[in-house]
Order: C-alpha cells, then sequence, then structure tokens
C-alpha cells in the first residue's frame, strides 16, 4: 500500500510539473477569450519565451533576469499580436499562424547567430530555476514526494489563476473587462476604450505564454531545442476552451491534459 501511495504522489509532482507551461498559456488563451479576442500566437509566444531566457541565462547565469527577459519577450510578441488583430483589425487565423511560424523561423535562424549551434542548445553554464523546498512537509516521505523538484513558478501559476479569477469576477473593471467581450459597442457606448483594454490583455496573454516557455527551458529541462514548445500553444487553447474560460475550470482543465 505504500508502494502505491507513493507512486500515486510520483505520479501528481510529475502532472503538476508538465501542467505549468500549458496552464500559464491556457490562462493567457483564457482572459484573451474573455475580451473578444482569438489569440492563436500562444506557441509563438512561448517559444520566444523559451528562446530568450536560455540565451539570457548562458550570457549573464541569472535566472531572475532568464525569467524577466522570457516574459518581456512574450509579452512583446504579444505586443505585435495585439497591434494587427486588436489596433487594425488583422484576420486571428493569419496573424496568429505567420506569428507562430516567423517565431520559429527566428529562433532558429538566432539559435545559429547568437549561440552557434542548430537544432538544439546545452551546456553546463545553464543555470535552472531552483526548487522550492518547503520546510513544513520535509520531515513528511509522501508529502515530500508529492511536491518535490518544484520550481517557484509552478507554485505561483496557480497563484496568478486565482488573482485572475478575483480580478475578472470581483472588481469593477474586471467586470468592465469582461463587458467588452460581451458587448464591444455597447461598452464602448458606456466610456469604456475597449481597444485598450483588449491590447492590454494580449500584451498580458502574451507575457503568461513567455513565463510558460521559460518554465519549458530553465524549469523541465535546462536547454533549448527548435520548436520546443511542440504544439504546447494549441494544447494550452484546448485547455481553455475545456474549462469555459474560466480561470480556475482553467486549472482543472490544464491539470486534465498535462497528467
Amino acid at each position: 500500500m505504500e508502494f502505491n501511495l507513493n507512486y500515486l504522489a510520483v505520479l501528481i509532482n510529475s502532472t503538476i510539473r508538465s501542467t505549468t507551461p500549458v496552464l500559464l498559456a491556457a490562462l493567457g488563451s483564457a482572459i484573451c477569450s474573455q475580451v473578444g479576442v482569438f489569440n492563436i500566437a500562444l506557441e509563438g509566444q512561448m517559444l520566444i519565451g523559451s528562446f530568450t531566457a536560455i540565451v539570457i541565462n548562458y550570457l549573464t547565469g541569472s535566472t531572475l533576469l532568464s525569467v524577466l527577459g522570457g516574459v518581456l519577450s512574450g509579452a512583446l510578441v504579444g505586443l505585435i499580436v495585439a497591434i494587427l488583430q486588436v489596433k487594425y483589425n488583422g484576420a486571428d487565423m493569419v496573424i496568429g499562424t505567420s506569428i507562430n511560424l516567423l517565431v520559429g523561423g527566428i529562433t532558429s535562424i538566432l539559435l545559429t547567430v547568437i549561440l552557434g549551434v542548430r537544432g538544439s542548445f546545452s551546456s553546463p553554464d545553464l543555470v535552472s530555476l531552483k526548487n522550492i523546498k518547503l520546510p513544513i512537509i520535509n520531515n513528511i516521505p509522501l508529502m515530500n514526494k508529492l511536491f518535490q523538484n518544484l520550481t517557484i513558478i509552478d507554485y505561483i501559476s496557480y497563484i496568478i489563476a486565482f488573482l485572475i479569477f478575483i480580478y475578472l469576477y470581483r472588481t469593477v473593471i474586471g467586470f468592465r473587462t469582461r463587458s467588452v467581450g460581451i458587448n464591444k459597442d455597447a461598452s464602448e457606448s458606456l466610456g469604456i476604450n475597449a481597444t485598450r483594454i483588449r491590447m492590454a490583455t494580449v500584451v498580458l496573454s502574451g507575457a503568461l505564454c513567455g513565463l510558460g516557455g521559460v518554465v519549458l527551458s530553465l524549469g523541465q529541462v535546462t536547454l533549448f531545442t527548435e520548436n520546443m514548445t511542440a504544439g504546447r500553444g494549441f494544447i494550452a487553447m484546448a485547455a481553455a476552451s475545456m474549462g469555459q474560460q474560466h480561470p480556475l475550470l482553467t486549472v482543472l482543465s490544464s491539470l486534465f491534459f498535462g497528467a
């Protein structure tokens, strides 16, 4: 019985770890849907976050700068999507697909130009995200296995989901944000700047995807390979859809896909 419980704890731990990148991107997809934006550029936003984090980590050895770089690069791609798709009313499928392909090509080229390799890059100089040990469970074998090898981002991702829920469903500005997705014209007639809210939301979505990309390259492994997101952006879209674009339900659906 003890063996089975230990095995179950390890299985749950593995699920939590593999869920984090998908969850962060799924939350990004969910908030975009809440404001009426169909963002399929999640894959590219995750990939640029992974690549940027690895490059900064290799050059500086700082995990903090790597995380910040990954988040900002994802947000930058999100800004490009926001400008093209929200401000200029571009076709979401065309823009999203183009961004994904463009980022895939750019990261492959920069992998050779900056790091001098093709296909994949790893180095003993890379510093992975540190695992967080909770002192309160160190002496409890089963709980220790359940929460082993988890980084701070693994924990933060669930906090982010809760904060998004509070923002969208428990604050006035959150209600205004959702009203943009329900009826853009009606919200604008009430003086709400729908374009600004939608653009800011898409940028935030990019930042979340970038953070998910950081987990891929510095949390689960410590390397970068071409197209290492491997469709996780599209899995995240499915998870958000399964969770009905609700942040807390998206947590559950992401765990399902991460299992």
